[in-house]
């Protein structure tokens, strides 16, 4: 019997906790919001712990090298078409399917997710092939400064990496269903294995030199797949696609789409110009600024993977529903949120800017010159990070409400501006000018979508 009781007083707090939790995470929206914002976050933290340890053995392996510049070129590409084919999929996606499946039900919904899965694996399939058909030309273009050599070790990495994009593109839109059906927390967790997987093989097989790189990256993203197709599985939902025509739910998302992917790839614009730009530099500055970028995308990543997938199908069913008040309500109650979290944050990086990466990155072949480098790129990024957050949680509410154009305006703006201020910061600063330009671009983003986002609140 004292066991039992024992038991009994270890298990009561525990039950406290949990009473505790689903009290404060239940009932209005902004406490839906903020239950789904901390089990995303908790999760993503633990993956980026694991990103860490990664990017320590890579700097520890690889430092600032040639090997390490033809990676990150070779991934550019590939990184980009994910972003802007398959990133597109989910904010032009779940606004749609969670209006079919709270009007319509299950069967519909599962009948657009089949559709847009051919659809979307289909468009991948092909911009794959004109990838790699396409490498000899614009290859040698974004790797200006590369010589011979160096050159071809990036040709064979980008097509080591390729089969990576039909693998996340399953994952994203796999990811966006359970999302949107509030299942955040296994979504959330499943990109541990990337990283995870790519540490095992560049501490178990050193011979594969950058090769393990990618072939951490299709490893780890073909595990994910298994562990998100799992859970569909027991959620019912079919994960044998079949295609029921280009029916009006489709149609919907398609109009979305467009806008979405044309936003995306401006955007997604601005990391090719930089990366390409970069390499016009003296050796090592890729990875230079891939290395400075590191630590600011760190808490950005963290803070806008759990506000924005926990957000947009919250905003999604208050649209659906027309709850314009609640709308206003959440969107300037997180703001607030962001701004109390996030300026203090980048006050902290900014001032222990080469401390931090130098407690991080210098050993093995990372050197006192290379901490110096590095520290000051990462000074001049920190500035972004409040209005990049406080832009995301604006971009997902446009997205809910259907209005994506908005985004391709802002983004072919983005690129405009973000070309100009490298160029004229690079003639100023070097490497370091492209880190300042970039925060800039965010500053203007953040500012036009919010002045947009409250025209439109105003006019509904």
């Amino acid at each position: 019997m004292k066991i039992w009781r024992d038991l009994g007083h270890k298990v009561q707090p525990s039950q406290n906790l949990i009473d505790y939790w689903n009290k404060m995470t239940s009932g209005s929206i902004n406490r839906q919001i903020f239950g789904a914002a901390v089990t995303v976050a908790l999760f993503t933290v633990l993956v980026k712990l694991v990103a860490v340890v990664k990017e320590l053995v890579v700097a520890h392996r690889f430092g600032t090298g040639d090997e390490l510049d033809a990676f990150l070129i070779a991934l550019l590409v590939p990184s980009f078409v994910i972003n802007v084919i398959a990133g597109s999929f989910n904010a032009a996606l779940i606004p749609t399917y969670i209006q079919v499946r709270e009007q319509e039900g299950k069967q519909a919904a599962q009948r657009l997710f089949s559709g847009v899965t051919i659809w979307g694996l289909g468009l991948l399939v092909i911009t794959t092939i004109l990838m790699l058909v396409a490498a000899p030309l614009y290859l040698p273009v974004i790797a200006n400064g590369f010589d011979r050599q160096k050159l071809d070790l990036t040709f064979h990495l980008l097509y080591a990496i390729a089969p990576f994009i039909l693998l996340s593109g399953i994952s994203i839109i796999w990811s966006a269903v359970l999302n949107a059906g509030e299942r955040f927390a296994l979504a959330a967790f499943s990109p541990i294995f990337t990283p995870g997987i790519t540490i095992i093989l560049l501490l178990g097989f050193e011979s594969w030199r950058t090769f393990a790189l990618a072939a951490g990256l299709i490893c780890g993203t073909a595990m994910e797949i298994v562990i998100l197709g799992i859970a569909l599985k027991k959620q019912k939902i079919s994960l044998l696609p079949k295609w029921y025509g280009f029916n009006p739910h489709l149609h919907q998302v398609t109009k979305q789409y467009v806008p979405m992917i044309a936003g995306s790839f401006l955007m997604c614009s601005t990391g090719l110009v930089d990366q390409s730009m970069a390499a016009m530099l003296p050796s090592g500055s890729v990875a230079a600024l891939s290395y400075g970028s590191q630590v600011i995308t760190l808490p950005i990543s963290l803070a806008t993977t759990a506000l924005s997938t926990a957000v947009i199908p919250y905003f999604s069913k208050m649209v659906a529903h027309q709850d314009w008040t609640n709308i206003h309500h959440t969107l300037k109650h997180y703001l607030k949120i962001i701004l109390i979290v996030t300026v203090p944050l980048t006050l902290l990086l900014i001032v222990f800017s080469e401390q931090i990466v130098q407690l991080l990155y210098q050993r093995g072949s990372f050197t006192v010159n290379d901490t110096q480098l590095v520290a000051k790129i990462q000074f001049y990024f920190a500035f972004q990070i409040p209005f990049y957050v406080a832009n995301i949680l604006v971009v997902r509410l446009i997205s809910a409400m259907q209005l994506n154009y908005i985004l391709m305006q802002v983004s072919g703006l983005n690129l405009i501006i973000n070309i100009v201020l490298n160029y004229v910061f690079m003639q100023w600063m070097g490497i370091i000018g492209i880190a300042l330009s970039t925060s800039c671009v965010y500053v203007f983003c953040f500012l036009y979508m919010f002045t947009n986002a409250k025209v439109r609140l105003k006019k509904v």
